[in-house]
């Protein structure tokens, strides 16, 4: 017999929703294109929430979430359908953020990222990064990236993650994925374990803390493709927070090792196209080249978007250059594309809404 909460689940799926929201108070919520909207039910009680969440959960995950008041697991109640979800207390209440993972894993040539993406997850070594707020698609391109590798290359690649959202079927690669809280402690502790497995790539799910940077780099001096990802806007604040979370006495050799080892930064968002019916992902891509590295070793990182404007043919590209050339290719819609800009004077003559334009005063004059 089918869970209750499966049909909201499958509700979202078919009308292509990229996350379902619970909370008491309110029916259940789907967001589509980036909106967040009500579907057309009741709003949910707390006992009724708490039914719906516990009779999914095993013992195990139960007790988990008593103790700790927040849990991350993975749910599928078919062979083709898997879901991602956080549950936690607002309010003293039971409430759930779930992500519908797509039954796909998407083609990396599909997703519309530059064409220097795939020849930076060809490396031999290294680290490469993906970046970008919570929902921008980071989990979607690692997939990717894995999937390529697995159908074109014989290597041994292990992935540490929290949990495992897409299943990979091994290829032409082996690929072994492994859970944080269930297969291993922490992102941490993974890297240090894959690293006694014999592997060629590995992927370290997020990196979060100076414990698992620190790992990751260490995996990358020695010989391995490392991925991860971060939660930081652009490709200079993914390099100014990995240094930031080092310890004061490790920055200058954590600095070091990253100009040496980091291969690019790929920093992302997702936008809205023209129709409103589909997503595309905008990204900006760092490439490590000796002069950034040099700026990266001197803490001048603030220099480094000048080198990436001018560095086009090397495969680097700056975030509203990406949205400028999106916007006048009809791929994404103008307005959504003016409020991720930061210089928004590239893009203020394509905004079709006024109401999002700064507004002249004319008191005084």
């Amino acid at each position: 017999m089918s869970a209750r909460i499966d049909a909201f689940l499958q509700l979202g799926r078919e009308q292509g929703c990229s996350d379902l929201h619970l909370a008491v108070g309110y029916p259940p919520m789907l967001r589509m294109m980036g909106d967040i909207n009500p579907i057309h039910y009741r709003a949910l009680t707390a006992d009724e929430l708490r039914g719906l969440v516990y009779e999914i959960l095993s013992e195990s995950q139960r007790a988990a979430f008593e103790t700790e008041r927040d849990l991350d697991f993975c749910y599928s109640p078919t062979e083709t359908e898997r879901y991602r979800f956080n549950v936690f207390r607002k309010r003293g209440e039971v409430a759930a953020a779930i992500r519908i993972v797509p039954s796909k894993i998407p083609a990396l040539a599909d997703l519309g990222l530059p064409p220097i993406v795939s020849r930076l997850a060809q490396s031999p070594n290294g680290l490469l990064l993906v970046t970008g707020p919570t929902g921008s698609g980071k989990t979607t391109t690692l997939a990717a990236i894995v999937n390529m590798l697995n159908e074109t290359k014989a290597l041994n690649i292990i992935a540490i993650e929290d949990p495992v959202e897409f299943v990979h079927k091994s290829k032409a690669s082996l690929v072994v994925q492994r859970e944080v809280g269930t297969s291993v402690p922490s992102f941490a502790a993974g890297l240090r374990s894959a690293l006694r497995e014999d592997p060629d790539v590995i992927l370290a799910g997020e990196l979060r803390d100076a414990d698992t940077i620190t790992t990751a780099i260490t995996a990358a001096e020695t010989g391995h493709l490392v991925l991860g990802t971060l939660h930081t806007m652009s490709a200079v604040k993914t390099i100014d927070r990995i240094i930031d979370l080092l310890p004061e006495d490790a920055k200058r050799q954590g600095a070091m090792l990253l100009a040496q080892h980091l291969r690019g930064v790929v920093s992302q968002t997702l936008l809205v196209r023209p129709n409103r019916q589909a997503r595309r992902a905008i990204a900006e891509v760092l490439v490590m080249t000796p002069a950034i590295a040099n700026l990266v070793l001197t803490g001048k990182t603030i220099q480094i978007p000048a080198l990436m404007m001018t560095g086009r043919d090397q495969g680097m590209c700056l975030m509203d250059q990406m949205l400028l050339d999106a916007v006048q290719a009809k791929e994404v819609d103008p307005d959504a594309a003016y409020q991720h800009a930061q210089d928004k004077k590239l893009l203020q003559r394509f905004v079709t809404d006024p109401k999002l334009l700064p507004q002249v005063s004319l008191v005084g004059r």
